[in-house]
């Protein structure tokens, strides 16, 4: 039985053998080589790429904070403009009444023409009413009268002045319209 023990052994030995050589004499495949990453090439093309969209994402930035600098800007100027307009309401009552002093109405009339030679330096205008077409983005109807010799939604009489800044409406005109 010792015997049988050594014969398979020696089998086992010889068949390893011939494997091994088998192995050793067949054409060797090499494995395909592992990629070692990207290409220079890949590698500029991918951060040209970050750089074009980085650049792209400031030049937005920095057109969509003029536009909003400006906007508030407008904004400011608009309510800064706002709070004068009760001075000139105020001026322009005080110049319909009328005084007996001549030095007192000679300087509310200074005061005025001043202020309206600021109002006109930064842009305001004021709104025309009287006699124009009733224009609702620009008048503010507060009465209604029926006359025949005013056209059809006239604007008789102006009660409160209007002014726009630019294209934008700073106050209505109050008015009364006919017909």
């Amino acid at each position: 039985m010792a015997k049988k023990n050594k014969e398979e052994e020696n089998e086992k030995t010889v068949e390893a053998t011939d494997t091994q050589e088998a192995s050793e004499s067949a054409p060797e495949e090499k494995p395909e080589p592992e990629k070692a990453g990207p290409t220079a090439e890949e590698l500029l093309a991918e951060e040209k790429d970050k750089y074009v969209r980085l650049y792209a994402e400031y030049e937005n930035y920095r057109k969509r904070s003029a536009k909003e600098r400006e906007a508030l800007y407008s904004q400011v100027k608009a309510d800064t403009v706002a709070g004068f307009l009760p001075v000139y309401d105020n001026l322009e009552r005080a110049l319909k009444t009328g005084s007996t002093d001549e030095a007192f109405l000679k300087g509310v009339e200074m005061t005025m023409t001043q202020l309206e030679g600021v109002f006109e330096k930064l842009g305001l205008k004021p709104i025309e009413a009287v006699g124009k077409p009733f224009d609702a983005n620009l008048h503010n109807a507060v009465m209604h009268v029926e006359d025949e010799s005013y056209g059809e939604n006239e604007v008789v009489e102006e009660f409160q002045k209007g002014f726009m800044l630019g294209d934008k409406v700073i106050r209505f005109s109050m008015v009364k319209v006919a017909n």
